[in-house]
């Protein structure tokens, strides 16, 4: 399987290390929906490049795209390719059975209230002790994936494609197009 991850990048840090493309940035979690940074650290990526810049960039609807979108904590933006073997088990919460088999429903995995979906995350994590992540439906457009890794999975991810994220980029342009983001 592979994953897309749109991250911010210190370029000399190794994958795993902090900033680094492999790296579960578990002290900066708390707020994500799937955080449990006192159980496990957790990699949010996408099943395409689009969704991954998408939800870097929702909260800057209505603004101007410039470089400045493109920074956090004064890092660049970058766009990895993280590849998980295909055998591993990812929790797909899209999946009917899936959620009739753990009592979820889809308004559970949806929910914008973090307390709702952090409890269940964590419940997941620990009935599925070899699962190395969860599936589910973007919220900007359901037909685009996105996956949560719990850092047990860290050994078994492999990074392919890394670049920085640049303004002439075509999947930050089809981003910001699907946004609305002023050029």
């Amino acid at each position: 399987m592979i994953f897309h991850r749109c991250f911010a990048w210190r370029a000399r840090a190794r994958p795993g290390e902090p900033d680094g493309a492999l790296w579960f940035p578990r002290p900066y979690q708390g707020d994500g929906r799937h955080d449990n940074p006192d159980r496990y650290g957790c990699m949010y990526v996408a099943d395409r490049e689009v969704s991954a810049v998408v939800e870097q960039l929702a909260r800057f609807r209505g603004q101007p795209l410039g470089p400045e979108l493109l920074l956090r904590r004064g890092l660049p933006l970058a766009l990895a390719a993280i590849e998980l073997p295909d055998r591993a088990q990812v929790l797909d919460l899209d999946d009917p059975s899936v959620l009739s088999d753990h009592d979820l429903r889809p308004s559970l995995v949806a929910t914008k209230r973090r307390e709702v979906t952090q409890a269940w995350a964590l419940d997941l994590y620990r009935r599925h002790r070899f699962a190395a992540g969860l599936r589910w439906w973007s919220t900007f457009e359901a037909l685009w994936a996105n996956v949560t890794l719990f850092e047990r999975a860290a050994r078994r991810l492999t990074l392919g494609d890394l670049r920085p994220l640049a303004l002439d980029d075509p999947v930050l342009a089809e981003a910001a197009d699907f946004l609305g983001l002023a050029a």
